[in-house]
């Protein structure tokens, strides 16, 4: 049959991004713990279009992802990137991937577990500069505020708060060591079921250790700068504030 996407296209534009948008796809993980993980992912991929082909054939993209959906390794997105640039007769590829992480987490005292979930993002990119990759975590935490606890007679108040780690590496980092190092830098982690005694033990281990939003992002980063594998890091907090009718925000950027 005509392919009328491969015809010549005469306007002499390039397009720097075009492909698919927001399909949402099951895929398989590289899991630390477990070895794989089944989740959803909300993907997109796009390749750069030369100035003189009409279009781009847009079933290739999901057959290449459908080729490898059954066991995607994030840090081994190029052979997706790759593919796309050769079957898609292009120079540039992109891909981009929105899932929920799950990890079994233990309550600190009573031991009672429960799946909490981890929002993540990976952005990759093969062109001729060179390739490229970042993943993004999001993690929530526990803050309490130290002016608060520092003025008041008793109590003090906190917030649940949101890490947003975004890394560049040269070696391979595993989600679950980015969350942990996340909730190392709050008042304390949030965990998906508690008892009565993990309920006391959370709420003194926060007010024994308090943090501004400031405080969060500059531990963050402290640590993803003795990271030999990470190049580069964008690292940002968002306290919701339970006081006030708006959040607190910090965010640092490094290359390394």
């Amino acid at each position: 049959m005509k392919d009328i996407q491969s015809q010549h296209d005469g306007r002499n534009l390039d397009i720097d991004k075009v492909g698919i948008k927001d399909i949402q796809y099951p895929i398989v993980l590289s899991d630390k713990e477990k070895g794989r993980q089944h989740t959803v992912a909300r993907i997109n991929m796009y390749v750069k279009l030369p100035h003189n082909f009409k279009g781009t054939h847009m079933s290739r993209f999901v057959e290449i992802l459908s080729n490898h959906s059954s066991n995607i390794d994030l840090y081994k997105v190029n052979d997706i990137l790759e593919e796309m640039k050769e079957k898609l007769d292009s120079e540039e590829s992109f891909i981009e991937l929105s899932f929920q992480y799950f990890l079994n987490r233990k309550a600190p005292v009573s031991g009672q577990s429960a799946m909490m979930d981890y929002h993540c993002r990976y952005v990759g990119s093969a062109g001729a500069k060179g390739r490229d990759q970042v993943l993004t975590i999001r993690v929530p935490v526990m803050t309490l505020c130290p002016c608060s606890k520092e003025i008041s007679s008793y109590g003090a108040h906190n917030q649940r708060s949101y890490i947003n780690i975004s890394v560049r590496m040269k070696k391979m980092v595993w989600i679950e060591e980015l969350i942990e190092l996340a909730e190392s830098c709050g008042s304390s982690p949030i965990y998906p079921l508690l008892k009565r005694e993990d309920e006391k033990y959370v709420t003194e281990q926060s007010y024994n250790n308090p943090a501004f939003v400031e405080d969060v992002v500059r531990n963050v980063a402290e640590k993803l700068m003795k990271e030999d594998r990470v190049t580069w890091f964008e690292v940002s907090s968002e306290n919701i504030e339970s006081i006030h009718n708006h959040s607190a925000y910090a965010v640092i950027t490094r290359s390394k």
